[in-house]
């Protein structure tokens, strides 16, 4: 019988990769993000019925009572709160620097919290929270005999970034008052600090504007949609009630099943007061001039037509060649600040569908006013005029990248998310403008996820390679975005956040130098009990020990593991879906004959992880090819293609022929990508080879003509490991790939826990 083996190629033979790092020390104290400097004393400092909080400045009250709130609602004792010195005392320093840094002395007489300003005294709080037991979240456990201590800790600690951010789209799927409070505690745990609040869309507008009432009354409120019946199929073919849209949310109107809900202006005004409190500013977002269709279609005398929709890719955008438009927007916006009394406003101004400006008299007449070339300069001449009327109430103005397009104004602040548009944040930054980073491929958290993507965030580094020190003092920071058309419900919401926004915290907080990846997974985990405790639906970390295609010979073995505690797993091997009275794991499972295994993981309060399918496949070696002499690399062929799969790539028109080394795009190919990679892999060694393909969007790999991975359809970056039992020898390779904006394609070396390694060069031959 034959081990499965990672195999790769070297010049002179074979060369096995096998994991070399030990397993991380865990640590006694666990921390997120990871402070700057720890020291761990002797002794505890024991929380105890009737001590006080003091705070030496009345500024810092709200942060007392914070405080106050969390230690009364986990231990039951009464709690006090003074001006003046306490048990646990509050106080600010005149240092300077990032704002958010803090001291903390812990000692078994007393607790003292120092901050440079009123979020590092926050920033202060959330670490003796993450200090005390995970039982500290959840009023269940008031009043039992729990011993409440702090351990005696010295902590000296300040944010890389002052941007610590977190986005979430409330216009495609709606969420309470309530939800929203949830999401702000979650991420003044991790001490994230900027909550962009992406308030309209075209599906939906959730904020009251009482100058239009429509906005609200007809906008906030839709039939079905494509995404709402997706969601719905969803949750029956996965078994996932958290697809399933909320019943708070539907309501019947004139016999018409409505989807919906806004926030009052008081609802607000409370939202936005509960974020202070935890050290968060809101930044709100009414997207304009383009995903604004929720309102042109009450009030369509600020579109272009009496008659506004959908165009070829986006919506019916706003008309800047009116007045009464440009009035309408303005007038939205006045109520919008009286809201918010953060200095940042985001206009938005992405994906803006300019076909009607195109063919709009009042649109043209405005360009030929300004001088404006085409319509990429009207849309900059519109958010300019935007610019001038928030800056005219002591507003500062950040839009999507795309406010790049047609030029950018010397104060703006752009919001960088298209990977493909690498030099937004280097162009940005020479101007002099600041630019906060937040990737489609890396952070955007409404992504799928696989075994790679917390690890993904994790090592992600937000200041682009290339800057000189001005334009890295121009990076505010980093933020996740959180896209809801497929996120229906709060706890889908939760699942697909958590256990990310740790990993986010780290990479926003956290010097790279700093960073250690096994320490952080080893935190994450312990992190878990506080989790159920607060009852958030984290996201189940992946079962490991497999592959998507896993090949044996003779005899193998299924073994599955987890990292999360308390974790049970279900399995079935006819296809269908497993539940809880599926067979359980137990231990590992031989099998002899080529078996497809559904395997799925379940929390102990019976919530559901993801599905995980996965083929054992009984295999004989695959005989070598006789081919010619061959060279290095294989040949690329790239075909003009927008579609959706791989498997129609290959009857597009052809674009041009290159040589690649390895599994890669080649630099000429841009825009519409349908790219053919042909050639040889050779196998130096009889064994079982364990392929990893990388790709966004989809790819697939054919060995002998056999499919050995399948990561085909559009989706975000996602690698899909198969195997394939190969001969000494030459077999025939070929990997298809599509794309429409320059995306990402790799093929590496994977061990059986799917470290990968890229492959030596000479593996490759054509």
């Amino acid at each position: 019988m034959y081990k499965q083996i990672l195999t790769a190629c070297t010049l002179s033979g074979a060369l096995l990769f096998h994991s070399c790092s030990a397993p991380a020390s865990k640590q006694e104290i666990d921390i997120i993000p990871q402070p700057k400097s720890i020291e761990t004393h002797t002794g505890h400092f024991a929380v105890k019925n009737n001590q006080t909080i003091g705070y030496a400045d009345a500024k810092l009250e709200p942060a007392a009572r914070y405080l106050q709130e969390l230690l009364a609602r986990g231990t039951g004792y009464t709690v006090n709160v003074a001006e003046g010195k306490g048990d646990i005392s509050l106080s600010v320093t005149a240092d300077q620097g990032i704002p958010g840094a803090y001291t903390l002395e812990v000692t078994p007489k007393e607790v003292r919290i120092t901050g440079n300003t009123y979020g590092g005294v926050i920033s202060g709080i959330e670490t003796v929270r993450q200090l005390l037991p995970p039982a500290i979240e959840n009023a269940a456990n008031a009043g039992r005999n729990t011993e409440w201590s702090i351990p005696a800790v010295s902590i000296a600690d300040a944010p890389r970034f002052e941007w610590r951010g977190f986005m979430l789209d409330v216009s495609h799927h709606f969420y309470t008052k309530e939800e929203v409070k949830q999401v702000l505690d979650l991420m003044a745990l991790y001490k994230l600090n900027k909550f962009h609040w992406h308030l309209t869309d075209d599906q939906g507008w959730r904020i009251e504007i009482k100058r239009y009432p429509l906005l609200t009354e007809k906008g906030a409120w839709r039939t079905f949609n494509k995404h709402d019946r997706g969601c719905m199929e969803l949750a029956a073919t996965q078994d996932n009630p958290d697809y399933l849209l909320p019943e708070s949310k539907l309501k019947i109107m004139e016999g018409d099943t409505l989807y919906g809900g806004f926030y009052t202006q008081e609802d607000i005004k409370e939202i936005v007061a509960y974020a202070a409190q935890r050290g968060i500013d809101v930044l709100p977002e009414i997207d304009m001039p383009g995903h604004f269709l929720a309102a042109v279609t009450h009030y369509s005398h600020v579109s272009c037509s009496d008659k506004p929709g959908w165009g070829k890719m986006f919506s019916s955008p706003v008309c800047p060649g009116k007045d009464e438009a440009l009035e309408f927007c303005k007038n939205v916006y006045s109520e919008v600040f009286g809201l918010f009394p953060y200095e940042y406003v985001h206009l938005g101004a992405d994906e803006v569908e300019k076909t009607n400006w195109k063919k709009c008299p009042d649109c043209q007449k405005r360009m030929r006013q300004h001088g404006l070339k085409d319509e990429n300069e009207l849309q900059a001449w519109f958010v300019k005029d935007m610019e001038k009327f928030f800056n005219a109430h002591g507003k500062r103005l950040i839009g999507w990248d795309e406010i790049l397009d047609g030029g950018l104004s010397p104060t703006a602040t752009i919001m960088w998310w298209r990977n493909w548009a690498g030099d937004a944040v280097p162009k940005a930054t020479a101007q002099g403008n600041h630019a906060i980073i937040t990737p489609n491929f890396t952070l955007y958290f409404d992504a799928q996820q696989d075994k790679k993507t917390l690890r993904n965030v994790y090592d992600y580094e937000p200041v682009p390679e290339g800057l000189d020190e001005k334009q890295k003092s121009c990076i505010l920071g980093a933020q996740a975005n959180v896209w809801c058309e497929w996120i229906p419900s709060f706890e889908r919401m939760q699942y697909m956040t958590m256990p990310r926004i740790m990993a986010l915290s780290e990479i926003c907080w956290v010097e790279p130098s700093s960073k250690n990846w096994e320490n952080f997974r080893d935190k994450m985990v312990a992190h878990l009990p506080r989790l159920e405790e607060m009852g958030v639906n984290y996201r189940i970390p992946d079962l490991e020990g497999f592959h998507s295609t896993n090949a044996f010979i003779g005899e193998g073995t299924v073994e599955v593991s987890c990292i999360a505690p308390g974790i049970r797993i279900h399995y079935t091997t006819d296809g269908s879906v497993p539940t809880e009275q599926s067979a359980l794991y137990t231990g590992p499972i031989k099998v002899t004959e080529t078996t497809d295994f559904t395997f799925r993981s379940f929390r102990p309060n019976g919530k559901k992880g993801d599905m995980v399918k996965t083929r054992y496949v009984k295999s004989e070696m695959a005989p070598a090819t006789e081919a010619p002499a061959a060279e290095d690399g294989l040949k690329a062929v790239w075909h003009e293609y927008r579609g959706s799969s791989c498997k129609e790539i290959e009857s597009a028109p052809v674009n041009g022929e290159y040589i690649v080394p390895d599994v890669r795009i080649p630099e000429e190919v841009k825009g519409n990508i349908g790219l053919v990679l042909t050639g040889y892999f050779d196998a130096p060694a009889d064994s079982v080879y364990t392929f990893a393909l990388l790709s966004d969007d989809g790819s697939l790999l054919y060995i002998d003509n056999e499919l050995i991975v399948d990561n085909d359809g559009p989706h975000s970056p996602r690698e899909v490991i198969g195997q394939k039992a190969l001969a000494k020898g030459l077999h025939p390779v070929k990997i298809l790939y599509f794309d429409y904006n320059g995306g990402k394609l790799q093929m590496q070396a994977a061990d059986i826990n799917g470290v990968t390694t890229p492959f030596p060069a000479s593996c490759f031959k054509h």
